[in-house]
């Protein structure tokens, strides 16, 4: 007798994504919440954040593909650079997105009520994370994602 559970998972092929794009994205990303955390608080400081909320917002729950700075790197700067060299998984990049979202709502709603100390300190996390990628190639939601899954895939095997 078969049951659900004991049947092989069918999972759909992961679209494999050019690495360079999230980068790209994050160079776009620091520059944003920079002139964010620059002019905070003021009515321009509400508009950028809002702007990357949405972004953020785009990449995390509609894909990817979605994203405004994605598909500005797809469209004007990839056929300049030409083929990708080296290809990634994208669902790190999309944890980071919504990592990156939480970060842009926390700052948002903290400006909209009067909160600067909790809207710098949320701007600011999100700029550091963007930072450290656009400068360093070093995805800080992207490594939190492979964490949890090494996390979880641990968890799931000892219970």
């Amino acid at each position: 007798m078969t049951t659900l559970d004991s049947r092989p998972s069918v999972e759909t092929p992961i679209q494999l994504i050019d690495a360079r794009g999230p980068r790209f994205g994050a160079v776009l990303t620091t520059i944003v919440l920079a002139a964010t955390l620059l002019t905070i608080p003021s009515f321009i400081s509400l508009v950028l954040l809002g702007a990357q909320t949405i972004v953020f917002a785009l990449g995390a729950i509609v894909g990817l593909k979605a994203q405004p700075y994605g598909s500005i790197y797809r469209r004007f700067v990839q056929p300049r650079l030409g083929r990708p060299t080296r290809l990634e998984d994208p669902r790190p990049p999309r944890f980071a997105q919504s990592v990156g979202l939480l970060f842009a709502v926390v700052g948002l709603v903290a400006l909209l009520t009067g909160a600067t100390t909790v809207a710098y300190v949320a701007v600011g996390a999100a700029l550091a994370a963007a930072f450290l990628n656009a400068a360093f190639n070093f995805c800080l939601g992207c490594e939190m994602y492979l964490i949890g899954r090494r996390l979880f895939a641990r968890s799931s095997t000892s219970a």
